[in-house]
């Protein structure tokens, strides 16, 4: 099915990035601080509350995008990296304040050994009501049916285009194109309660294929989620030049396809439209840089390395693997984890009022969206 769509269709007042990184040390919060609420919540000076953990198991990556990392990334060092008993610490904390949701990334997620075994042991974590997972699909037609068996609710597939000679250029590959999509294939059959497939589109590069994208979505029955060009490739060229607008993207689709907006759920990434004509597929429009939801972000973000990540536009970075690993209490790291996310920024979207200029954040890879 998946193979025919394609196919056919391919033929067609708080400082925001500015601040100097640093990894703020479990004292350092403690003092710049007062006492936290009783509320045993994780809520930033702007009352937003963190309710999704976004969980970066691993840097490494067995693709080569541009949007996301250099030519020739400097891996981690295998001992810095959190183990499985170190991530699910630190959700199980999370989700005593108030975390329900959790996804895995990367890097490339699939490429971490025996993730299986991670996904059990978060979907067990009291409080977690779901556990997905992004991933750039060419591991997933082995790995979707242990996935779900583990307790992996939805997976997302990355696909940056539906022509396999671009998709190999984008993604620095040979011969991946149809084993991803084969693996998206897979994860449809194995009965994911969600499975959505990712675009970043960039102009100059992939636009021309958004109508390809659309009859993908609405003939194969996927949620497909265009996702605007952010400042985060790997090797800093970013250039707003190159965005191309989410209104932009619905205005080409509804060239052919009549769409019906949803009404956008708090705390989302995406604005959802339906197909007027009955299609079970969906399109959605991820508008970070012209259309923000700083406003209600609900996320919260652990890199593979131990730093909490509060906001992905901002370089402020709170370091918890020292904590995990000089003994700290499960009391101490949650009132660490407070305090940090007290600190979190307003988000891009103040930086867009102000007009100040955007500059490249970190590579994608190393947090993994």
């Amino acid at each position: 099915m998946l193979r025919s769509a394609v196919s056919r269709s391919s033929s067609t007042g708080h400082g925001i990035s500015l601040i100097p990184w640093k990894r703020a040390t479990f004292d350092a919060i403690c003092l710049s601080l007062s006492p936290h609420s009783e509320d045993d919540l994780l809520l930033d000076s702007f009352g937003r509350q963190a309710r999704k953990l976004r969980l970066s198991v691993t840097d490494r990556c067995n693709f080569r995008c541009d949007f996301c990392m250099p030519g020739n990334p400097v891996w981690l060092d295998p001992k810095e990296v959190l183990t499985f008993e170190e991530i699910t610490r630190v959700a199980t904390i999370t989700a005593r304040l108030g975390v329900t949701n959790i996804r895995l990334s990367g890097g490339e997620p699939l490429v971490r050994k025996d993730i299986e075994r991670l996904v059990k042991m978060l979907v067990a974590v009291p409080g977690i009501k779901a556990v997905g997972l992004t991933t750039n699909g060419a591991l997933l037609k082995e790995k979707a049916r242990p996935l779900k068996e583990g307790g992996l609710h939805c997976v997302t597939v990355s696909i940056h285009s539906l022509k396999p000679d671009r998709y190999h250029e984008i993604t620095g590959t040979k011969d991946m194109f149809w084993r991803v999509m084969q693996g998206l294939e897979e994860a449809r059959d194995v009965g994911f309660e969600r499975v959505k497939v990712n675009c970043v589109v960039t102009k100059g590069c992939n636009e021309d294929e958004i109508l390809d994208f659309a009859k993908l979505a609405h003939d194969a029955d996927v949620s497909v989620r265009f996702i605007e060009y952010m400042p985060f490739d790997g090797s800093k060229v970013w250039d707003a030049e190159r965005v191309l607008s989410g209104e932009e993207i619905i205005r080409r689709i509804e060239e052919k396809y009549e769409l019906v907006p949803l009404e956008r759920q708090h705390g989302a990434t995406a604005v959802h439209h339906k197909f007027a004509d009955g299609s079970s597929g969906e399109i959605g429009i991820i508008a970070s840089m012209t259309k923000p939801f700083c406003s209600d972000c609900d996320r919260i973000r652990l890199k593979a390395d131990g730093n909490m990540v509060p906001c992905l536009f901002s370089i402020a970075e709170y370091d918890v693997k020292s904590l995990l690993r000089r003994g700290a209490s499960d009391d101490d790291i949650s009132d660490f984890l407070r305090r940090s996310f007290m600190l979190k920024s307003k988000g891009v979207e103040s930086m867009l009022e102000q007009n100040l200029e955007l500059k490249h954040v970190r590579p994608m890879y190393t947090i993994g969206g």
